[in-house]
């Protein structure tokens, strides 16, 4: 069972280093910097794929992950 970490800022100006900091306990960590809004998001994507039953998703806010309550169903 490992902690898998999610990172992410809505725009290049914006700094990662927050949320990494918060994360630094997870075995392994993907970040991007692509608005929520938009539907393609790799590392979300890679992700998902990465985790295994028995692993956890660790973000440092629910926005970070999904922009509604409905992508957030989605995504789980």
């Amino acid at each position: 069972m490992a902690l898998i970490g999610y990172a992410r800022v809505s725009s290049v100006g914006q700094s990662l280093e927050v949320q990494l900091d918060k994360l630094t306990h997870c075995d392994k960590i993907y970040q991007e910097k692509r608005s929520g809004s938009t539907l393609k998001r790799p590392r979300l994507d890679a992700c998902l794929d990465y985790v295994r039953e028995g692993d956890t998703l660790v973000v440092t806010r629910l926005d970070r992950l999904a922009r509604s309550t409905l992508h957030l169903c989605q995504i789980a």
